[in-house]
């Protein structure tokens, strides 16, 4: 069964079936939380939000459009009010041990690992927004027309954006590794 038609009987008043996806996306919405926030408590704490908004809104949900961009897009909107409601004090956390200690369970390999951490490190340093679209491009693997539709933006404008966000996390990145 598609997560739009789960996602309709759902809006039509079968919340049993939230259960199926919650458990298809509550990965990618942590994993999401995660990369814009750098932090594991409030990462959970959003995406248990996200899936009570999902439950509260699910009749402005429509079946005929796409459950992963409408998901997405209520993701953004619980991210942006969690910070709203502290007045734009937006993450900065940078304790990379705590977002990359899986790393050390990955191998040895050393050099790796510090690449990883300093990947980390200067995603923390983008703004916002590039953050996100790359979140949502390169980790969370969404094709630019979805990404499009939760940004609602063209997929040309998509590609320049995160073009753009990949040449800043580049010059970012080597900025840190010199560090």
């Amino acid at each position: 069964m598609t997560d739009e038609k789960v996602m309709g009987d759902v809006s039509r008043g079968d919340l049993d079936k939230a259960a199926i996806l919650f458990e298809r996306y509550q990965g990618k919405m942590f994993n999401f939380f995660l990369k814009m926030t750098f932090e594991r408590d409030l990462s959970q704490d959003m995406t248990q939000n996200l899936f009570l908004r999902m439950i509260k809104y699910r009749t402005s949900f429509n079946e005929s459009l796409s459950f992963k961009s409408w998901i997405y897009q209520i993701a953004r909107n619980v991210h942006y009010d969690h910070y709203r409601k502290l007045k734009g004090k937006f993450s900065k956390y940078t304790d990379l041990e705590a977002i990359s200690d899986h790393l050390a369970h990955q191998g040895d390999d050393k050099e790796q690992i510090e690449r990883e951490k300093s990947l980390h490190k200067a995603m923390t340093l983008l703004d916002e927004e590039q953050r996100e679209i790359l979140i949502l491009s390169k980790f969370q693997k969404l094709k630019y027309h979805e990404i499009g539709k939760i940004l609602n933006c063209s997929e040309g404008a998509v590609k320049v954006k995160i073009h753009r966000a990949i040449k800043k996390l580049k010059g970012l990145y080597f900025m840190v590794e010199n560090n």
